[in-house]
């Protein structure tokens, strides 16, 4: 059987890495006496597959992780063992069995949703907002792409889907996924650099609202995949 878990990370947690919350995870299910199937092989490991990594100081409201069952639990026994063994900061907020078809997390994104806001102390002298619809109103928005191994200039308008706000918060649709992976940071600093100043690593405070995955043309919450077990 088939299992997508949605939980929020939030608080101190947002301050652990992706490895780390891929191994609490295998120690939270078995904490919790969640029977979940391991490979075949030399070196059984649990099956388990997130749906993106989330940078570190990053909070989300809509966090997926697949894994695969050797026995039937019920959607509310499973929830409510899971957080009961829970650490603050990580919660529980959906257990559904997907169907057999059904593509894992990972290999089905498109696209996420982010409210972004400033750190106290690093608010700008302009309207991020007012710059935004500027720059997004022309051909391009051009930023430097930076890797371990080179630099390049990356086209970032094609992977805007949508955005909204005030110079407070601003709310942005991106695209995500292996061929055109958008972060808030890069959206806001094609703003900074249209006003020639540079966005501070510490200035946003960030919060991943829900992932997306395409169905016949139309984005749809990963949630909305699956049923809940009765």
């Amino acid at each position: 059987m088939k299992v997508r878990i949605k939980f929020s990370k939030e608080g101190v947690m947002k301050y652990i890495g992706h490895l780390d919350i891929m191994r609490y995870f295998q120690k939270l299910l078995r904490r919790s006496d969640i029977p979940i199937a391991y490979s075949t092989g030399m070196s059984p490991h649990q099956i388990m597959s997130f749906a993106m990594p989330l940078s570190i100081g990053v909070e989300s409201d809509g966090e997926y992780v697949d894994i695969e069952l050797t026995d039937r639990i019920t959607s509310a026994i499973a929830i409510e063992r899971l957080n009961s063994n829970n650490v603050d900061g990580i919660k529980i907020l959906s257990f559904k069995e997907l169907p057999d078809n059904a593509v894992n997390a990972m290999a089905s994104i498109c696209a996420a949703d982010y409210e972004v806001s400033f750190r106290k102390g690093y608010e700008p002298d302009f309207s991020c907002i007012r710059i935004l619809e500027e720059i997004y109103a022309g051909d391009k928005i051009e930023i430097l792409k930076k890797t371990k191994k080179s630099e390049s200039i990356v086209d970032i308008k094609p992977g805007i889907f949508s955005f909204e706000g005030d110079d407070k918060i601003i709310k942005l649709c991106v695209s995500c996924g292996s061929v055109l992976n958008i972060k808030p940071e890069m959206v806001l600093g094609a703003v900074y650099s249209k006003m020639n100043s540079e966005l501070n690593e510490f200035a946003l405070l960030i919060r991943r609202k829900e992932i997306y995955t395409e169905t016949e043309g139309t984005r749809i919450s990963l949630n909305m995949i699956g049923a809940d077990i009765l």
